[in-house]
């Protein structure tokens, strides 16, 4: 995955040197050249010096081709004009941004850009909604050790025990919205088409409930 980092600070170089580890192309904006050094020596992603909103130094970063754009600058107004260069103009398929008030999350939302407010787990928060973007969670719990997050099942899915879907104290089916309505299932309650299901999920866990899901989708 091509990820462009607006922003190298604390959160910034800690998830970009986490995305570098798991072997993802990563390249960092920071307006300020010293930041390159908050990032690990032998860092293998790049940085580039310059202001995350302009869309020079955008395109210079490679946005055209990326496939997710973070912005976590020490700005709430950068950020959100970060994300909607990124969404908006080049069209990048996932699109996060950091915000420092919590009263300004709304109006990222209403531009349909997810947001991180809490800054003690910010970078595992982000490092999931990238990697398992399409099982965002619904609900954190904690410091997001436990996470409820909702999925379409495909309907060739359909007949099979919810049950089966379960490991248990991992995964846990809570709910299922069924033709509009919600249903609390049975231990023999079966999938039906067009279910959306609710999982209680360990966040350490999320990318086995993601891989049984791939595995099911045939992707």
């Amino acid at each position: 995955m091509k990820v462009v980092i607006a922003g190298c600070g604390r959160v910034g170089a800690a998830l970009a040197a986490q995305l570098a580890r798991e072997s993802h192309d990563v390249h960092v904006i920071d307006r300020e050249q010293a930041a390159r050094r908050r990032l690990p020596p032998q860092f293998p992603g790049r940085f580039q010096a310059g202001n995350g909103f302009s869309r020079s130094v955008l395109e210079q970063a490679g946005i055209a081709r990326s496939d997710a754009v973070v912005a976590v600058t020490s700005s709430d107004n950068s950020n959100l004009v970060i994300a909607r260069i990124a969404k908006e103009t080049f069209r990048v398929p996932t699109v996060l941004a950091h915000v420092h008030d919590p009263r300004r999350a709304g109006l990222y939302q209403g531009l349909g850009i997810p947001t991180v407010c809490d800054v003690t787990w910010s970078v595992h928060r982000i490092h999931q909604m990238l990697l398992h973007r399409h099982l965002v969670p619904d609900v954190t719990f904690g410091n997001g050790e436990t996470l409820l997050v909702r999925s379409a099942l495909p309907a060739y899915l359909a007949g099979r025990e919810l049950s089966e879907f379960e490991v248990d104290g991992e995964i846990r089916v809570v709910e299922v919205t069924r033709d509009g309505r919600s249903l609390m299932p049975r231990q023999n309650t079966t999938a039906a088409p067009g279910d959306v299901v609710t999982f209680a999920v360990a966040a350490h866990c999320l990318h086995r409930l993601r891989a049984f899901l791939d595995k099911e989708l045939g992707t």
